[in-house]
This record gives C-alpha cells, sequence and structure tokens, in this order.
C-alpha cells in the first residue's frame, strides 16, 4: 500500500468514526484531529526549538559586543559569531525543525486531495458546503466562499502574529537567512490560496497550533 493510500484509508477511517458527530464534515473534523496528532508527535522538536531561541536571545548581548569590536572586519566578525554559536550550542535556524518535519505530511495531503490518489470517497466530503478538494479558485461567493475567508483570517491572523514575535526575539548579527524567516510565516497565506481545501485546512490548524504552542512554551 502506498503512502498517499495509507493516508486516505487513515482519514477515512478517522471520518467514518466522526461521521455521528460531524456528519458531512467528518472528513474535515479528520483532518484537524491527524493535523493535531501529528503536532503533538513534533512536540519535542518544538521544545528544542524554542529552548534554542533562548539561547540565542541570551547571546545577544555579546552579539553585539562582538559586532562594536569587529565592526572594520565583516569576515572576522563571522568567524567570531560562529564559534560563539558553537561554543554556547545555539543553533541559528534550530526554530526551522518543527516546520521542515511536517513538510512530507504536508506534501502527502496535498497530493492525495489535489490528484484523489489514495483519496477514495474523501472527495466527496465537505466544509460547511465548500469541497475539501477544491481549490480557492478567486471564487468568495456563498457558504464555500465564507469557509476560504476563515480559513484566511485565521492563517493571516497567526501569520501576522509569528511575524510580529519574530521580529522582536531576532537576535543582532543573525544571518540574512534567519532575519528572512519572519517574512516566510505570510508564505502560508499564499500557499492556502492555492491548494485544495483539504491541505488549506491542515495549514489553518497547524499554524494556529504553532502559534499557541509557542506563546505557552516561551511563558515557560
Amino acid at each position: 500500500m502506498s503512502l498517499f493510500s495509507s493516508l486516505g484509508s487513515l482519514l477515512t477511517t478517522m471520518a467514518g468514526g466522526l461521521d455521528p458527530l460531524f456528519g458531512a464534515s467528518a472528513a474535515a473534523a479528520a483532518i484537524v484531529l491527524f493535523t493535531l496528532c501529528v503536532r503533538a508527535a513534533l512536540h519535542p522538536l518544538a521544545r528544542a526549538a524554542v529552548r534554542g531561541e533562548k539561547a540565542r536571545a541570551a547571546l545577544a548581548p555579546k552579539l553585539t559586543e562582538l559586532s562594536r569590536k569587529h565592526q572594520g572586519d565583516p569576515e572576522r566578525l563571522r568567524r567570531a559569531m560562529a564559534e560563539l554559536r558553537a561554543k554556547e550550542g545555539a543553533a541559528p535556524l534550530a526554530g526551522c525543525l518543527p516546520a521542515l518535519a511536517q513538510l512530507p505530511v504536508f506534501f502527502v495531503m496535498y497530493h492525495v486531495f489535489s490528484t484523489g490518489s489514495g483519496a477514495g470517497d474523501l472527495l466527496d466530503h465537505t466544509l460547511a458546503g465548500a469541497p475539501l478538494g477544491a481549490a480557492w479558485g478567486g471564487a468568495f461567493s456563498g457558504a464555500p466562499g465564507l469557509v476560504y475567508l476563515g480559513l484566511f483570517a485565521v492563517i493571516a491572523a497567526v501569520a501576522t502574529w509569528t511575524y510580529l514575535r519574530a521580529r522582536r526575539t531576532t537576535v543582532p548579527g543573525a544571518p540574512g537567512v534567519a532575519r528572512a524567516l519572519p517574512l516566510l510565516s505570510f508564505g502560508t497565506l499564499v500557499t492556502a490560496a492555492v491548494v485544495p481545501l483539504a491541505a488549506a485546512l491542515y495549514l489553518a490548524t497547524s499554524t494556529t497550533w504553532t502559534a499557541v504552542e509557542r506563546a505557552l512554551l516561551h511563558r515557560g
């Protein structure tokens, strides 16, 4: 059995169990539940990422001092910062681990609902009247339009919060990629506009989990 068929069978089974509670939206509920299970399994990576973020924040004063000390020698500054991060165990891109780890799951979800491979009758399911296998398509009319608008609103709100939080925690001297990462939070909004509704629902659930998870972990 292929990975796509396995995921399709799992979601079909979950939707069957949730049907008495959610009816025609049982498959959508199954996707949300499946996403929560994936994110729960990745929670140890999220904890490690937050520890890395705190370590990098603690290094901020030392990095600032290095910037002043070697401001006329960019190459020496780069080496000094790399040595300091290695010594303190503060990897600049450690926060990307949870997102990277779930990329395969997202791609499988996208393939199942965009091609119908392994989807069975899942493509016949809807969320408040919007087909799970359909993309936005530029139409904001009727009940389906409200579903898409709701998902976009959730993802946009989470992306804005993530962007503002990341800008506050980006330390001086961070690599260019690390400084650009806050902008990638809005890429999720663009992705949700072009993928099937099922994949967009996965994104909305996952990004919301991330926001809540990070807020709680940073408070701890």
